[in-house]
C-alpha cells in the first residue's frame, strides 16, 4: 500500500479509537471493542494473506489440552511478516495508534515491540482453546512493563455456536463477566495486569475448513503498573487458572535480564 494510503487508512481507523465509547468499559477491567476497524477490502485482504496451516515451518504450535491448543506465527521481525498483514502492523504499531490508546485507557507512552514476543497471527481450529489466564508482566529485551493487548480479529461468517467468543473474567479468575464475540474485522483493546483475567476455556466447534483467526499485538511503557493491578511484582510469565495460578513450568515468577 502506498504511503498516502496507508496513512489514511490509519487516520481513520484510529479515529474510531477516541469517538467509539459505546463499547468502552472498566468493568471488569478497562476494554474497548471495535467493529468495522479497518475498511472491509482490506480486513478481507488481510485473511486472505494468513499462511497455510500445514505449513509447519511457519507456526508455533502449542498442545497443551489443559491449557493452551493453538497455533502462533514465529515472526522474529517485520520482515517474517506476509505482505497485505505488514500494513495493519504499521498501523496498529504507529504513533497514531499508540497515542489514540493511551489517550482512552489513560496509559501515556505506549510503546510496541518490534521483537513479536508472543504476538503475531494466532489461529485456533476446532477443539482448541485458551484457558483463563493473567499474561507476563515484562518484555526480556527491554524490561518495559507489559500493559495493553489488541487482538483483531478475522473471521466472516462466525456463528454463535462455533464458540470462541473472547471472555471477560472477574479478578480472582472465577466468573465469567462478559463473552466478546471474534467477528470480522473486530477490534479489541484491553488493559492487561495481574488481575484482568481472560480466556476462552471451552473448546472450540469451528466447523471443517474454518477457523478462529486474529492478529494480536502488546504494547508496553517504561512506567510501572499501578500498585493495584500487581500481584506478582517480579518477572512472570503466563499465570494460569488450571495451574492454580502458576506458568506452564509450575512457577510463580521467572528469570529475567
Amino acid at each position: 500500500m502506498k504511503q498516502k494510503d496507508l496513512k489514511n487508512l490509519a487516520t481513520l481507523s484510529v479515529a474510531k479509537i477516541i469517538s467509539d465509547d459505546s463499547n468502552f468499559s472498566e468493568h471488569p477491567f478497562k476494554h474497548l471493542y471495535i467493529d468495522n476497524f479497518f475498511n472491509k477490502e482490506f480486513a478481507d485482504a488481510l485473511l486472505d494473506s494468513f499462511p497455510k496451516l500445514d505449513n509447519k515451518e511457519l507456526w508455533d504450535i502449542s498442545n497443551d489440552p489443559e491449557i493452551e491448543v493453538k497455533m502462533r506465527s514465529k515472526w522474529q521481525s517485520e520482515f517474517d511478516i506476509p505482505d497485505t498483514v505488514i500494513d495493519a502492523i504499521r498501523v496498529l504499531n504507529s504513533s497514531l495508534f499508540l497515542k489514540s490508546v493511551s489517550e482512552k485507557f489513560d496509559i501515556p507512552k505506549l510503546m510496541p515491540d518490534p521483537y513479536f514476543t508472543g504476538g503475531g497471527l494466532n489461529v485456533t481450529v476446532s477443539g482448541g482453546l485458551l484457558d483463563v489466564h493473567v499474561d507476563g508482566n515484562y518484555h526480556d529485551a527491554s524490561g518495559l512493563n507489559r500493559r495493553i493487548n489488541a487482538i483483531l480479529y478475522l473471521n466472516p461468517g462466525w456463528q454463535k455456536g462455533w464458540g470462541g467468543e473472547f471472555g471477560l473474567y472477574d479478578e480472582t479468575g472465577d466468573k465469567l463477566i462478559k463473552k466478546i464475540a471474534p467477528i470480522h474485522n473486530r477490534l479489541v483493546i484491553f488493559d492487561t495486569n495481574d488481575k484482568s483475567f481472560h480466556g476462552l476455556p471451552d473448546p472450540l466447534n469451528f466447523p471443517e475448513g474454518h477457523a478462529r483467526r486474529s492478529i494480536i499485538l502488546y504494547y508496553y511503557t517504561k512506567d510501572e503498573r499501578p500498585t493495584d493491578q500487581v500481584t506478582v511484582d517480579k518477572p512472570h510469565s503466563a499465570l494460569w487458572k488450571k495451574k492454580g495460578g502458576l506458568d506452564k513450568r509450575g512457577n510463580k515468577t521467572r528469570n529475567f535480564s
